[in-house]
C-alpha cells in the first residue's frame, strides 16, 4: 500500500499569504480550453536560494521546490520537494515579496515554456508518482523524470533526474538572468516594481487570508502635449512567435491578423523617429512617410512594435508588393505600418507589464490616429478554426495568438505569442543558382536552404516568381557574392527526386555558388518526403532577417 501523500491545493497557497500586502497573484482556478500545457521555473531568493519548478495541470500550477535546480547530466538526481499548488497567474510573477509574508524575498522567472508528459496523462502521472516529461523552454529543452519518494513527517519528497540526452551547461549570463526581463535577482530586487507599496494593512497578522490585493494608486494622467526632455529610446530585439499547427484556445488568448511584411520597431525621441528591422537595420530612409506619421503622435518619447506592409487592391498584405515598392509606383495608401504593441512611453519601459496593460495604453496613443499610413492592429473575435477558414478563403496568411497576461519577452520565442499559418511560406538562404535555359536570361533557378546545427542544408530549387527585372537585379548581386565551393553540406544527392528538386553530382557541375548571405521569402504547397519544397515560388528578398537565423520552420502541436 502506497503511503498517503500530503494534499496540496489553492487553499494551502491562500492560507500562507496575506494579499493585502503582497503583489503575488491572488488564488484562482484558471479556466482553460487549450491543450497546451505550461511549465515555469522561478528562481526564488527567500530564506535560502532555490528554484521553484511548476507544471500546469487542471487549471493550477503543481509545484516543487528544487534547491539546486534541474540537473543537466544524464542520470543525476536532485531533491524536489512537492509544495502547495499555485494559481496560473503566478506563472509570470517576477518581483519582490514583502517581509512578514510567506516566501518573503525576490522572485525571478528563470525559464518558461511548454511541456508534455510522455507515455501517460499528466494527472495520471501525478497520482502514480512517476513523470517522464519533455520540456520545451527558452533555456531547458529535453527530457527529465520525476519520482515520488516515501512521504515522511507530512512532507512529500520527490527526485528529479535528467533522462534522454545530456544538456549543455548554460552560460553564466543565462544562469543568472530572467528569461522575461533579462534582469538579475539583484536588479529585480532593486527595481521593486512588482510590490505593493501603499495602503498596506498596519498589522499584517490581522488581515484576512485570501483577501484581494489592494490596487496601486492610480497613476497621474500623462499630459501628452506637455514638452518634456525626450529620453533616449534604445532598440531591443523583437519578441518572436512560435509556429503552431492549431490555434490555442481559451479566455486568456487574443487573436490578430498575421501580416506579410517587414517586422519593425519605431523609436521616437523628441522630433527624431527611427525605424529599425528585427535585425536592427535602419529602414527609415526607405519608409519616410511612416516615420513622418509617427512623429505626429502625441508623445515625446515612445517605442512601437509593428509590421510594415504593402496592401494590394483587396486590402491584403503582399510581401511581393512590398519587396518591389522601391522600384514600382504604388497607389496612395498602399504602404502602411500596422502597430500592435507599445514597449516604451515617455520615461517608462512597459515590457514587464502584461500585454493587455500595454494594449490599453497603445489604444490611447495610436488608435485615434489610426488611418492612412499609421494603423492600429485590432483584435479579431471568433472561433479560431472559423477565423482561419475565412482568412484562407480571402487569400491571407494566418493569425497571431497572444496571451493577455504575457510580458514582452525580447528576442524570445516562449509560446506566449504563436503564429498559425494557412499558407506555407518561410525564409530560405540563397546558396547558388542554376544556368538559364530556353528563353530565360541570367539564371534558371535559385538554390536555397536553411541552417541546422550551424550547417547550411539544401532544401529546393526555386524557378518561378521572377520577372526580367528581378532576374537581372538578383544576378547582379550574385556576381558580387561569387563563392568557389558549394555551401550546402548535404549536396550532392543520389538522385534528382520525384519532383526534380534534388541536385546530383552531375547537376552540380552546372551550378554556380554564392556566399550564403541573401535571404529569400518563398511560398510552397508542402514539404516532400525527401525534404524538398513542392511548387516553390520566389516572393522577394528579406532585408530584415540575417541568414544565420534561418532554420526550417516546423509547426508544433498544442
Amino acid at each position: 500500500m502506497k503511503p498517503r501523500v500530503p494534499g496540496h491545493s489553492i487553499s494551502a497557497y491562500r492560507a500562507k499569504r496575506n494579499f493585502a500586502v503582497t503583489s503575488e497573484p491572488p488564488p484562482a482556478i484558471a479556466k482553460k480550453k487549450s491543450t497546451s500545457l505550461m511549465f515555469v521555473i522561478q528562481k526564488h531568493d527567500a530564506s535560502h536560494l532555490h528554484f521553484d519548478f511548476r507544471l500546469e495541470m487542471e487549471g493550477v500550477l503543481k509545484s516543487w521546490a528544487v534547491p539546486k535546480g534541474l540537473p543537466y547530466v544524464k542520470g543525476e538526481r536532485r531533491l524536489a520537494m512537492h509544495v502547495e499548488d499555485h494559481p496560473m497567474s503566478y506563472a509570470r510573477f517576477e518581483g519582490t515579496i514583502p517581509e512578514g509574508n510567506y516566501g518573503a524575498g525576490t522572485v525571478m522567472v528563470w525559464d518558461i515554456g511548454t511541456y508534455e508528459v510522455l507515455e501517460n496523462q499528466p494527472l495520471a502521472a501525478m497520482k502514480a508518482g512517476k513523470f517522464h516529461i519533455c520540456l520545451k523552454g527558452n533555456k531547458l529543452k529535453g527530457e527529465w523524470g520525476l519520482i515520488r519518494m516515501r512521504a515522511e513527517s507530512g512532507k512529500d519528497p520527490w527526485l528529479i533526474f535528467k533522462s534522454g540526452e545530456e544538456m549543455k551547461p548554460l552560460s553564466e549570463k543565462q544562469e543568472n538572468s530572467s528569461v522575461l526581463s533579462k534582469r538579475t535577482l539583484d536588479q529585480i530586487s532593486s527595481a521593486n516594481d512588482k510590490q505593493w507599496i501603499s495602503n498596506r494593512a498596519s498589522d499584517s497578522k490581522s488581515a484576512v487570508a485570501g483577501a484581494k490585493p489592494l490596487k496601486k494608486p492610480a497613476a497621474p494622467k500623462r499630459s501628452l502635449k506637455k514638452k518634456v526632455p525626450a529620453p533616449n529610446v534604445k532598440w531591443i530585439e523583437p519578441m518572436k512567435c512560435r509556429l503552431l499547427e492549431e490555434a490555442p484556445r481559451g479566455e486568456e488568448w487574443i487573436y490578430e491578423l498575421k501580416f506579410d511584411g517587414f517586422r519593425a520597431l519605431a523609436l521616437k525621441s523628441g522630433d527624431k523617429v527611427t525605424l529599425l528591422s528585427r535585425a536592427n537595420k535602419d529602414l527609415t530612409a526607405r519608409f519616410p512617410e511612416i516615420a513622418e506619421a509617427i512623429s505626429a503622435l502625441p508623445a515625446q518619447s515612445l517605442m512601437l512594435d509593428g509590421e510594415i506592409v504593402a496592401l494590394d487592391p483587396e486590402g491584403r498584405s503582399s510581401f511581393q508588393l512590398l519587396q518591389n515598392s522601391q522600384q514600382s509606383a504604388l497607389p496612395q495608401g498602399a504602404i502602411c505600418f500596422y502597430v500592435f504593441d507599445l514597449l516604451q512611453l515617455e520615461k517608462e519601459s512597459l515590457i514587464s507589464q502584461t500585454f493587455v496593460e500595454r494594449r490599453k495604453l497603445l489604444e490611447t496613443i495610436v488608435k485615434p490616429h489610426s488611418q492612412g499610413i499609421l494603423r492600429y492592429s485590432d483584435s479579431i473575435k471568433g472561433d479560431p478554426t472559423e477565423l482561419l477558414k475565412e482568412i484562407k478563403r480571402r487569400g491571407m496568411e494566418g493569425i497571431i495568438a497572444k496571451r493577455l497576461d504575457s510580458q514582452y519577452e525580447a528576442g524570445q520565442r516562449s509560446g506566449s505569442w504563436a503564429k498559425i499559418k494557412v499558407n506555407l511560406q518561410q525564409e530560405f538562404v540563397i546558396g547558388g543558382y542554376t544556368a538559364p535555359q530556353g528563353s530565360r536570361s541570367y539564371f534558371g533557378a535559385l538554390l536555397v536552404g536553411f541552417y541546422q546545427s550551424g550547417k547550411l542544408r539544401f532544401a529546393s530549387k526555386v524557378g518561378t516568381g521572377f520577372d526580367q527585372k528581378i532576374l537581372r537585379e538578383l544576378y547582379h548581386r550574385f556576381t558580387q557574392l561569387k563563392h568557389p565551393e558549394c555551401p550546402f553540406v548535404n549536396l550532392p544527392e543520389s538522385r534528382s527526386g520525384r519532383f526534380g528538386q534534388g541536385i546530383t553530382r552531375a547537376e552540380m557541375k552546372k551550378c554556380s555558388w554564392v556566399e550564403p548571405s541573401l535571404v529569400a521569402q518563398v511560398s510552397f504547397t508542402e514539404w516532400t518526403n525527401d525534404n524538398h519544397l513542392r511548387h516553390p515560388v520566389f516572393l522577394g528578398l528579406r532585408e530584415d532577417k540575417a541568414a544565420s537565423e534561418v532554420v526550417r520552420e516546423k509547426p508544433e502541436t498544442v
